[in-house]
């Protein structure tokens, strides 16, 4: 079975790439909902974010994440933080669902592969690119955020250009470019590649 990445920015549309694969047939695992699931879920996560940023990160025993935005969204260093101690927990779990997955290929989906140094961890990586002023709008549309807190949160991660040169595959979710035909090469593609390699 191939293991896929598929990484893009924020307001790239990977959740919606992913959705695609999804109706495909194609198991995807999300580590943003991951993510957002541990550390409401693992005891050991939940206790280090407590030490970290104190017991008002957690309101009636489920995470407070307006608390912490206003944290990590604004001071590097703190975002470092919070993720030197959520996506050890996340990557763990990513590894384990995807051991326990059959079929040609399966996905994990996020943005920061990269910047976790997972790339070795894929048999092929997928990113997906779209105009920094409609990521901007996707995710104001989306979350009711305004535009400034987006490039913030966009300088945390790397620039896209950088990160698509990374990727092998690229997907252009510009609503320009058809997206379902693109996801459906792909997918013939990958079925091809892992019946390769399985008759090798």
């Amino acid at each position: 079975m191939l293991k896929i990445g598929l990484t893009g920015g924020i307001g790239s549309g990977k959740s919606t790439v992913a959705q695609v694969f999804g109706v495909l047939g194609i198991p995807v695992y999300s580590s943003d909902l991951a993510s957002r699931r541990l550390m409401n879920e693992d005891p050991e996560l939940i206790g280090s974010i407590k030490a970290a940023f104190g017991e008002q990160a957690y309101t009636g025993g489920t995470l407070n994440r307006a608390y912490l935005a206003s944290i990590v969204f604004k001071d590097k260093e703190q975002l470092a933080r919070l993720n030197a101690l959520v996506h050890p927990a996340t990557i763990r779990d990513g590894a384990a669902w995807i051991a326990a997955q059959q079929g040609p290929y399966a996905i994990r989906e996020s943005s920061l592969i990269f910047e976790a140094g997972m790339q070795p961890q894929f048999d092929c990586i997928i990113g997906v690119s779209a105009p920094v002023a409609l990521r901007i709008k996707r995710v104001t549309d989306r979350d009711g955020s305004d535009a400034e807190a987006v490039r913030e949160r966009m300088r945390n991660q790397i620039e896209e250009a950088i990160k698509m040169r990374l990727c092998d595959i690229v997907i252009f979710n510009d609503d320009r470019h058809p997206l379902i035909p693109q996801v459906l090469d792909i997918h013939r593609r990958l079925l091809t590649s892992a019946a390769g390699s399985t008759s090798a």
